[in-house]
């Protein structure tokens, strides 16, 4: 046989949502971590694309000067 009080009812509800809260706010902040993790992670892709397309010039230019050096 269960209580109607209406104390107990206000209790549960209580629980209730301090418990629903705690897992929406775990939620959001995991969604909030994946979000900024996935951004670093392009942002990071990209500065190493940078990285490389400088590098590639810098050799570029590094073997033009050679080719014209042997060639004097």
């Amino acid at each position: 046989m269960t209580s109607l009080n209406p104390l107990s009812a206000a209790r549960a509800a209580v629980q209730t949502a301090v418990h629903s809260w705690s897992v929406d706010s775990q939620q959001g902040a995991r969604r909030n971590a994946m979000v900024a993790s996935t951004a670093l992670a392009a942002r990071r892709a990209e500065r190493e694309d940078v990285r490389d397309f400088f590098s590639s010039l810098e050799r570029g230019e590094e073997e033009r000067r050679r080719a014209l050096g042997a060639g004097l």
